[in-house]
């Protein structure tokens, strides 16, 4: 299986990167499953229903959010009606929507995808990613009930997406890091058998900071003092993420590729 995870959608240019890039991608990669990050993907905080509308239409089989998931108030009730949507499992229990679901892909082969929430400095106190993770996949063996699964973490730490890439090993085809925004060189076949990187990186301007233009954080670090809201960078953005290929007897994968698509950070993509 041909799967594609795409990573934070940061404001309009994101969501303009996606629309323009990922019909042709799904059709020239011959993508049997898309998941895209898109928490951000509404003015830099959180995601709206029409945004996620957008994303979906231009060909994501699944969109996962993160802890600005509620950010958006409206998401709050779109998530009961769209199951294509996963907000964190391991968020507040009265939540709605859910963290971990089965879905179709190409040629009616199943796929679990879930997602995450670290521990490491973060601001909020989540429930225990490891133990919720551990059910999920016990739950939905991969060569077993799913022919591959995906496991977005969105952690603050490296080294916790690490250690959950490593304790997902061989139980999931792709482990794949979100929320710091920044892509990390470290895409690989972990020896059990799963895909891992660290960050994905996000789908967003890159001449900003994490996203944001430039100017309000700067101001922030030399002066200590806030003067305006963060705002989303407007030039063309850079999809990034993680191309993998999985087997569909095993769910193990195959082979493992960072992706980096148009605007200042483009390379070139699978063959």
């Amino acid at each position: 299986m041909k799967i594609l995870f795409l990573g934070d959608v940061v404001g309009r240019a994101g969501r303009a990167a996606i629309t323009t890039h990922l019909p042709t991608l799904r059709k020239d990669w011959a993508l049997d499953f898309v998941v895209v990050n898109g928490e951000n993907a509404t003015g830099g905080m959180g995601l709206s229903g029409a945004h996620a509308q957008t994303i979906l239409d231009a060909g994501a089989d699944v969109i996962t959010l993160g802890d600005h998931a509620f950010d958006q108030k409206d998401m709050l009730s779109f998530i009961a009606s769209e199951p294509r949507i996963l907000r964190p499992l391991n968020y507040s229990k009265a939540a709605p929507g859910t963290g971990a679901r089965v879905f179709e892909a190409t040629r009616g082969r199943k796929v679990l995808v879930t997602q995450v929430l670290g521990q490491v400095f973060m601001k909020r106190p989540f429930d225990d990613p490891f133990s919720a993770m551990d059910a999920v996949l016990r739950q939905y063996p991969i060569g077993g009930q799913v022919q591959a699964s995906l496991v977005d973490v969105h952690c603050e730490a490296t080294s916790e997406k690490m250690a959950l890439g490593h304790f997902c090993d061989g139980r999931a085809s792709v482990v794949v890091g979100t929320h710091t925004h920044v892509p990390t060189a470290d895409a690989m076949l972990l020896p059990g058998g799963t895909a891992y990187q660290t960050d994905a990186g996000m789908c967003g301007d890159y001449n900003s900071v994490i996203g944001m233009d430039k100017e309000e954080p700067l101001r922030r670090f030399i002066t200590g003092m806030p003067k305006a809201r963060f705002a989303p960078a407007m030039e063309d953005a850079t999809l990034s993420g993680l191309y993998v290929e999985t087997d569909d007897l095993t769910g193990k994968a195959t082979r493992v590729e960072m992706v980096r698509h148009g605007g200042r950070l483009s390379t070139a993509g699978p063959n």
